[in-house]
């Protein structure tokens, strides 16, 4: 695909300068560090809810909105550069070409973002800790979906599979709004519920999407331009439905059940 003379001319320096080789070789030496980040998580976690068992919650609101809004923006720029490479590949190439793109992990205008987001799903972990530290309500699918989606996006990125792209696009564009939201509660903004919605609508479309993408994948894998593995079509399709069935529950749960019988 010669995409990369018309993008590149897109692309910011930061951006052009740099280097997906060092990014990828990185990843495929230390793509198992997740699972000892994902332990050390757990143990943190575990560890921080015995601390505050027998202590006061902690005001946290002033660091939560600078943690909040740091993610959000990052969400926001990923967001804008991935959707402005996978607009052009669809305007130009077609969607079967979007779904089988892997050029997202090299490309002058994707690349930093590619190896940006897989890096990202470390630091998100901290989210959890302010949950404890303040000492609010730990549900399965919060801390289940922080572990998984960091071993699936490092074992992902070292492949370069097919569909990464797709993945990536819309994981940022709903995080941008996610944490855009996140932001505005903690510095006390009166956000309408029909927000709170919409945004677990976004994400449970996100996991519809991401199933159909596979699914694709998996079609198409003997295609010489549609690279992925079994491995990595079955994981993914499980983390996904998986996905779909807790944040269905969820929804159901905060927003449908009768009032009178919500926890």
């Amino acid at each position: 695909m010669t995409m990369k003379m018309n993008d590149s001319l897109h692309a910011f320096d930061f951006e052009r300068q740099f280097d997906d080789r060092v990014a990828l070789e990185w990843f495929q030496q230390n793509w198992r560090a997740a699972f000892v980040l994902s332990g050390l998580y757990a143990l943190v976690i575990c560890v921080c809810r015995e601390f505050m068992k027998h202590r006061p919650k902690l005001d946290l609101r002033t660091p939560l909105v600078f943690w909040s809004l740091s993610l959000a923006l990052f969400s926001v720029a990923g967001a804008m550069r991935t959707s402005w490479y996978m607009f052009s590949v669809l305007t130009t190439h077609g969607f079967r070409q979007s779904v089988c793109d892997t050029h997202f992990y090299s490309d002058p205008v994707s690349k930093f973002w590619a190896f940006a987001f897989a890096l990202s799903k470390a630091p998100e972990l901290g989210d959890t800790v302010f949950i404890v530290l303040r000492k609010q309500r730990l549900i399965f699918l919060h801390w289940y979906h922080h572990i998984t989606v960091l071993l699936y996006s490092w074992y992902s990125y070292k492949d370069h599979v097919a569909g990464g792209s797709w993945f990536m696009t819309l994981n940022y564009s709903v995080h941008a709004f996610m944490y855009s939201y996140y932001t505005a509660r903690a510095a006390g903004v009166r956000v309408p519920k029909p927000f709170a919605v919409l945004i677990t609508l976004m994400q449970m479309c996100q996991m519809l999407a991401g199933l159909g993408v596979l699914a694709l994948v998996h079609r198409w894998k003997h295609d010489v331009n549609c690279v992925s593995t079994t491995d990595n079509i079955f994981y993914g399709s499980a983390m996904y439905l998986s996905y779909l069935l807790l944040f269905s529950r969820f929804f159901y749960l905060a927003y449908l059940r009768p009032r009178d019988k919500r926890d």
